[in-house]
């Protein structure tokens, strides 16, 4: 009774086949099938969240789409040839190649010496971390309306600071003494606008070279100190070599934040004074969200997309041939 049975619940086994279950789960086994698998989940998120998206504003930039009439008649470059000869757009892309260059040259110099001081032993040191590593925890919302009140063009408390230095006009009973007015002046706009950025991704960059500092091999450190090479020379031939790929690939995250971002420029000063502080991002959404010419708008977005590629192939390169010489 029980070997007939056992025939009949395992036909498979009595053959010497696998059966249907072991056979599924050696299927999942396989590297071709389980790798695939695993990643279509993010390979699906991201055709959802970036390609489609991307997809449409090709479609919206050839076409003469806006708020009131979302027919895609499409009508060629007409839409690049108005905005290039917008002297807004050209501002606005002026404006964000400045801004992103411009920052993360003083955030790769800035990060390289908190990284350093950072990498050494003294009280206080994981409080001294937190602090630099608060901006980046903030959301950067929060952080541009901070800065947005320290440096209101009347109550500002930078001005104060710099009143009670004797820097400014001082106050008088017939008023306060003269105010810096940061957002109301183009050039000190760009400057605010400038330092914000560089605040924003500092700690990021310190972050990610404190950790190129902590891999250096305490072996080659030893050796310098022992041929009696001083701290400009360890830091010029043994530092800054062996952080070069750090170095770019913090610099390609700093520019692709910098380059992409709008929240600074629409709290702090919605493109002005007179759209001398406008970036792309932040005209794109003034041209075709608010203004409702969705066509331009996406006609604008798209300068992002090349010069983010170029920047990534052009930085990734950089990193593969340091890491190979």
């Amino acid at each position: 009774m029980s070997a007939p049975a056992t025939a009949q619940r395992a036909p498979g086994l009595q053959r010497g086949r696998p059966g249907a279950g072991f056979r599924g789960r050696y299927l999942l086994e396989r590297e071709g099938v389980l790798g695939p698998l695993m990643l279509l989940p993010a390979v699906i998120y991201i055709v959802a969240l970036v390609g489609f998206p991307l997809v449409l504003a090709i479609l919206y930039a050839f076409s003469d789409v806006n708020v009131g009439d979302q027919s895609l008649d499409l009508i060629g470059l007409d839409n690049f040839r108005a905005i290039l000869e917008n002297r807004t757009f050209r501002t606005a892309l002026g404006n964000t190649f400045l801004f992103t260059l411009a920052s993360q040259v003083l955030v790769l110099i800035l990060a390289n010496l908190l990284a350093m001081v950072l990498n050494a032993d003294f009280h206080g040191k994981r409080l001294v971390r937190f602090l630099i590593l608060l901006p980046w925890t903030t959301p950067i919302a929060l952080g541009a309306i901070g800065w947005l009140w320290m440096l209101d063009s009347i109550y500002s408390p930078i001005d104060a600071v710099l009143r009670y230095a004797g820097l400014l006009g001082p106050d008088t009973w017939f008023g306060p003494g003269r105010n810096m007015q940061w957002l109301a002046k183009q050039d000190l706009a760009r400057l605010s606008v400038l330092l914000v950025h560089t605040w924003r991704t500092l700690p990021l960059a310190t972050t990610i070279l404190l950790a190129g500092l902590t891999a250096i091999p305490q072996d080659v450190k030893d050796a310098a100190d022992v041929d009696g090479a001083g701290f400009w020379r360890q830091m010029f031939y043994i530092r800054l070599p062996l952080l070069l790929p750090i170095m770019a690939v913090a610099l390609l995250y700093g520019m692709v934040f910098t380059f992409t971002d709008m929240t600074v420029i629409y709290v702090l000063t919605a493109g002005g004074p007179t759209d001398s502080t406008q970036v792309l991002a932040s005209y794109a959404f003034y041209k075709g969200i608010a203004g409702g010419d969705l066509a331009q708008g996406a006609a604008i977005a798209l300068f992002l997309f090349p010069a983010m590629v170029g920047v990534a192939v052009l930085m990734l390169r950089m990193a593969r041939r340091t890491e190979t010489t």
